[in-house]
C-alpha cells in the first residue's frame, strides 16, 4: 500500500519536454565542445550585470522581495505600462504553467500549431487540457488555421509564438493585429515573445493593456544571457495579471535573480551590441548552410533552422552526426518541420567547429 495519485498523474508519461546537453554528455562520458542547441546566449551577461552579482552575493542570506517591486517598476517604466500590468516569474515556462492553471480543466480544448513550444503542452497535459493543434505553412504558424480551430473548439486559450520556435519564422505586426481583433473575446491568446528582442521592430505589435484576452511573454534568458538565471515576464491588463498573485509562488524568484535582471535591462547598450553579434551570426550559420548545399530558413531569433533537403529520418542522421563530432544541436520534431536541424548562434570558435564537423558529417552521410 501506498499514497496514490491522482488517475490524471497516473495516466501521464514521467518525461521532460527536451533532453538536456547535460544528459547527454553523461551519456557520451565527454563534454561538448560547441553548445549551440539550446538557444542559449553564448555571450554571457553585461559585464554590468556580472559585476551587480557580485556585489550582492553577500546578501544572499536574504530572501526576494515577494513582489518584485523594483524589477516591475523598471520593466514598466521601459515598456511604458504600470506595474499593475506585469507579472514576473521563474521564467516563461512558469508563468505558461500559471496561465495553463487559471483557464484550464480537464477536457479543456487548447489550441496551439504542431510542432510548436512543447512546454506549453507539457502544461495542458498536466492540468488535463487538451491539446488542439494546426500544422505550419510554409514553415510558419498559420494564423487562419489557428482561428479557424478556436472557433471550432470554442478555446478559452490559444498559444502563438512570435518570432518562433523550432522555425525562427515570423509574422510582421499587422498580421498579429488583424489575428488579435478577430479572436473571440472569451478566447485569451498566449503570445509567447521570448524572442523579441532579436526580431524587427515590424514583428512587434505596439502593446496595448486594454485588451483583457491578449497575455505577452518575455524573458531575460535570450538576449539578455540568463537562461540559467529563470526570469521572466508577462504583460497584460490589470485583471489578468491581478490573477496570478492568486497562485504564483510569491517567493519563487531569487534575490540574485532579481538584481540581474534589473542590472541587465539597465545596460540596453550591451543589449545591443549582442543584437548585433546575433544577426551576425545567423548570417554566418545561413552561410555555413549554403556552403554545405544546405538551405537556412530566414530567423529572427538567436538561431536559425536549417532545411536538410530530404526527409526526418536524414536530418536526424545528420543531427547525430553532429553530435558523434561534439557538437550539441537540436531538431523539429514534427511532421514536415522534421527534415530540419536547428542551430543556436554561438561564438566564433564554436561555429567554426560546426562549420567543419557539418561538413565532415555531411560527407559521412554520402
Amino acid at each position: 500500500m501506498e499514497p496514490q495519485l491522482t488517475p490524471l498523474i497516473e495516466s501521464l508519461p514521467s518525461t521532460v519536454p527536451f533532453v538536456g546537453p547535460e544528459t547527454l554528455e553523461r551519456q557520451r562520458n565527454r563534454p561538448f565542445r560547441a553548445r549551440l542547441g539550446a538557444n542559449e546566449n553564448g555571450f554571457g551577461p553585461a559585464p554590468s550585470v556580472i559585476a551587480a552579482m557580485r556585489d550582492a552575493a553577500p546578501e544572499v542570506w536574504k530572501y526576494c522581495d515577494p513582489e518584485n517591486f523594483d524589477l516591475k517598476a523598471a520593466l514598466a517604466a521601459h515598456l511604458a505600462v504600470t506595474p499593475r500590468n506585469i507579472v514576473v516569474g521563474e521564467g516563461v515556462d512558469t508563468l505558461l504553467g500559471l496561465t495553463v492553471r487559471q483557464y484550464v480543466r480537464e477536457g479543456t480544448p487548447v489550441v496551439t500549431s504542431l510542432g510548436a513550444y512543447p512546454t506549453f503542452n507539457f502544461h495542458v497535459a498536466g492540468f488535463g487540457g487538451r491539446v488542439v493543434t494546426v500544422p505550419y505553412r510554409n514553415d510558419r504558424e498559420d494564423l487562419d488555421a489557428l482561428l479557424d480551430a478556436v472557433v471550432r473548439e470554442k478555446a478559452p486559450l490559444v498559444y502563438f509564438s512570435n518570432p518562433d520556435n523550432p522555425m525562427g519564422t515570423w509574422h510582421e505586426a499587422a498580421a498579429i493585429e488583424a489575428f488579435i481583433a478577430a479572436l473571440p473575446e472569451t478566447t485569451l491568446l498566449i503570445l509567447d515573445e521570448a524572442y523579441g528582442e532579436t526580431a524587427p521592430a515590424s514583428a512587434l505589435p505596439a502593446i496595448d493593456v486594454s485588451r483583457p484576452n491578449v497575455l505577452r511573454m518575455r524573458t531575460f534568458s535570450k538576449a539578455y544571457g540568463l537562461a540559467g538565471m529563470r526570469c521572466g515576464y508577462a504583460i497584460g491588463a490589470e485583471s489578468q495579471i491581478t490573477a496570478f498573485d492568486k497562485i504564483r509562488n510569491h517567493f519563487g524568484m531569487n534575490r540574485m535573480v532579481q538584481i540581474a535582471a534589473l542590472a541587465a535591462l539597465a545596460d540596453q547598450p550591451y543589449l545591443n551590441a549582442v543584437v548585433a553579434r546575433i544577426i551576425a551570426g545567423r548570417d554566418r550559420i545561413a552561410a555555413i548552410a549554403a556552403r554545405n548545399g544546405l538551405a537556412a530558413i530566414p530567423s529572427a531569433t538567436n538561431f536559425v533552422t536549417i532545411d536538410c533537403g530530404r526527409d526526418g529520418t536524414y536530418a536526424a542522421s545528420v543531427l547525430s552526426g553532429l553530435i558523434e563530432r561534439d557538437i550539441f544541436a537540436r531538431k523539429p520534431m514534427a511532421p514536415v518541420l522534421d527534415r530540419c536541424i536547428r542551430v543556436s548562434v554561438g561564438l566564433d570558435e564554436e561555429l567554426d567547429l560546426f562549420e567543419e564537423k557539418l561538413a565532415e558529417t555531411l560527407a559521412a552521410l554520402k
